[in-house]
């Protein structure tokens, strides 16, 4: 996660808010929130853990193609607290979008997923690397 400071002043920079916007686009987070996620490296698994506390995974979808993870889902959370004699009801509903390229190549037919304790585990199986090999080239003379 990035912070930065800002000089506060009566007015925001006219732009800024947009910039923000198409920032935050490109990184594929605008959809409501985006989660935090971590990613490793286990065995020949690349794995991917998303923290997702208090969402049904029944409401995720999770895809790979060309090597991008995409996690998107939506979330509803309903809360009462009695005070005195009555009960306040909060609600709190949005929808998340993640996309990100995996810094290997997977096979992303073979991936599983599974959810626990509000964090969800996905193994990818990564590609085994091809062994470079030369190839000589005949030249063909006119």
């Amino acid at each position: 996660m990035r912070g930065h400071l800002m000089k506060w002043g009566p007015m925001m920079e006219p732009f800024g808010d947009w910039d923000k916007f198409f920032e935050d686009f490109n990184k594929g987070s605008v959809a409501g929130f985006s989660p935090a996620l971590d990613i490793y490296e286990k065995g020949n698994d690349l794995m991917v853990d998303v923290q997702l506390p208090g969402i049904d995974p029944d409401k995720v979808d999770i895809s790979v193609e060309n090597d991008v993870l995409t996690i998107q889902g939506k979330m509803e959370k309903k809360s009462e607290v009695e005070e005195k004699n009555y009960y306040r009801k909060e609600l709190r509903a949005g929808s998340f979008y993640r996309s990100i390229a995996l810094p290997a190549h997977v096979q992303g037919d073979k991936a599983k997923a599974a959810y626990d304790d509000g964090v969800l585990k996905i193994a990818i199986p990564m590609k085994k690397a091809e062994k470079a090999s030369k190839v000589k080239i005949a030249v063909k003379k006119k």
